[in-house]
């Protein structure tokens, strides 16, 4: 088998994944299984671009254990691809990132192939492929061993929100008007033509300081922030530096960094869902159909599964049982309402951050699906909530190294010809008989000889 590691440096997390397939494709395409994951101790890029030089320990204590109890993976061509920088930053500092895994990973018998940053639309396609592979969408194995392949209309949609951007991907059935949306895709000798594109700075982290941001700057004091997504009865202090340090948060004018700001909780689910909607502009061009912020995007079509942070939001309320659009709606409602006390009480346990989020984050994805992505209160029974499916995370990784086994060439290893039991008889009997045969013609012809030296004498 052949085998690739690829690491996913996203906002928030930081991975790196063993994948295997057969040196055999089916048509092109590599049969990838999971062999193993490996959390770095790191919290995503933002680390590393402070200090470049941190992937050199963190990332070694992922390639480190790999190489010692996979001699295997270290013997075959290794391909990587790290990290996915999800946030608008300084190249040379992404440069030097780079620069630092290509030490590390230089320093293992693997074939390292380079690291890059993905682009938002190849996050959303690699996405979309590992949904649909493991569902067996594009290729599954038949009651006799043989791959067959699914009719292209079996797809389904990948809904993705992470910390930094989000991703919406289908198969829309119709002309895509737009081709900077448009992904083309050969899978299993099969060509795939979807929809996908991906908002920068609307994912989950990112949204929600952009949210306190715009609270700021409506705020009629500059040192007070009413913040009706937060449970009524929470206050805490923020600076100026902390409030506006990311690319994604415009400041209105140059703020003073060490500024402290008091924000206060109202808990007011009405007036939560009115701010959110202002991070967005729904507006759409004549005769043209959008997402948000003027970006095309076809009416959402067939079933979709949605993964990553949306899954995370809302299972934490218990919402991802195929729940009514009414239900989901009243249970983030009631949330909103409670109080910070009453919040306390009840999940005594649970991290005070996301505890104080867990409204935002909530009305933020319901927001993001309906008037984002146009879900209506028909379509919302297609979204599927789930962090595995066939027992395997779900996320870009997978679909990404199914990709790149495209364009690995195949190594057909080499096969002993057997014969049945039959043939090997039949086979020993007719060379015992060669060998009897030549035995006795060699016997005749030394006795002729003998008897003809016999009469000359």
């Amino acid at each position: 088998p052949q085998y690739g590691l690829v690491f996913d440096a996203g906002s928030t997390h930081t991975a790196l994944y063993i994948y295997r397939w057969p040196a055999d494709k089916e048509n092109g395409t590599g049969i990838v299984s999971q062999v193993d994951v490996c959390t770095v101790d790191v919290l995503g890029d933002s680390l590393h671009l402070r200090d470049p030089t941190e992937f050199g320990g963190s990332g070694a204590s992922c390639c480190q254990p790999c190489s010692k109890s996979s001699p295997a993976i270290v013997s075959s061509t290794t391909w990587c691809l790290s990290p996915s920088l999800r946030r608008e930053q300084n190249s040379t500092k992404a440069e030097q990132v780079f620069a630092e895994v290509t030490k590390v990973i230089g320093e293992y018998p693997v074939d390292f192939r380079g690291a890059q940053i993905l682009t938002g639309n190849e996050e959303g396609s690699f996405g979309w492929i590992t949904v649909n592979y493991l569902l067996e969408t594009l290729v599954k194995c038949s009651f006799t061993g043989e791959w067959t392949h699914p009719p292209a209309e079996d797809v389904v949609g990948a809904l993705d929100l992470g910390g930094a951007s989000t991703q919406i991907t289908f198969f829309p059935g119709t002309t895509i008007d737009d081709s900077s949306t448009r992904a083309l895709l050969r899978l299993y000798g099969a060509n795939y033509s979807i929809y996908t594109h991906s908002y920068l700075c609307y994912g989950q982290k990112q949204a929600l300081k952009m949210l306190i941001a715009s609270l700021h700057q409506d705020s009629p004091s500059p040192q007070k922030v009413s913040h009706p997504c937060y449970p009524a009865g929470y206050q805490e202090n923020v600076t100026m530096a902390e409030l506006y340090d990311s690319p994604c948060v415009h400041a209105p004018s140059t703020p003073s960094p060490a500024e402290v700001l008091t924000v206060t909780g109202t808990g007011d689910p009405t007036a939560c869902s009115t701010a959110i909607q202002k991070l967005f502009n729904f507006s759409c061009e004549a005769n043209r159909t959008c997402g948000f912020n003027g970006v095309y995007q076809p009416p959402v079509r067939g079933q979709f599964f949605a993964f990553s942070g949306l899954y995370h939001t809302f299972h934490w309320l218990n919402l991802t049982r195929g729940l009514s659009l009414s239900l989901v709606n009243a249970t983030i409602g009631q949330f909103c309402n409670s109080s910070w006390k009453t919040l306390q009480k009840e999940f005594p346990t649970m991290n005070g951050t996301c505890l104080r989020d867990t409204c935002a984050a909530s009305s933020y994805a319901l927001t993001l699906l309906l008037q984002g992505f146009k879900f209506n209160r028909t379509t919302w029974l297609n979204i599927h909530f789930v962090q595995q499916v066939a027992n395997v995370d779900v996320g870009w990784t997978l679909g990404y190294m199914l990709n790149l086994t495209n364009m690995i060439p195949s190594e057909t290893p080499q096969r002993a010809v057997g014969l049945q039991r039959s043939n090997w008889i039949a086979a020993t009997v007719l060379l015992a008989i060669m060998l009897i045969l030549i035995f006795c013609l060699l016997t005749a012809m030394c006795c002729q000889r003998n008897s003809s030296g016999y009469e000359r004498l």
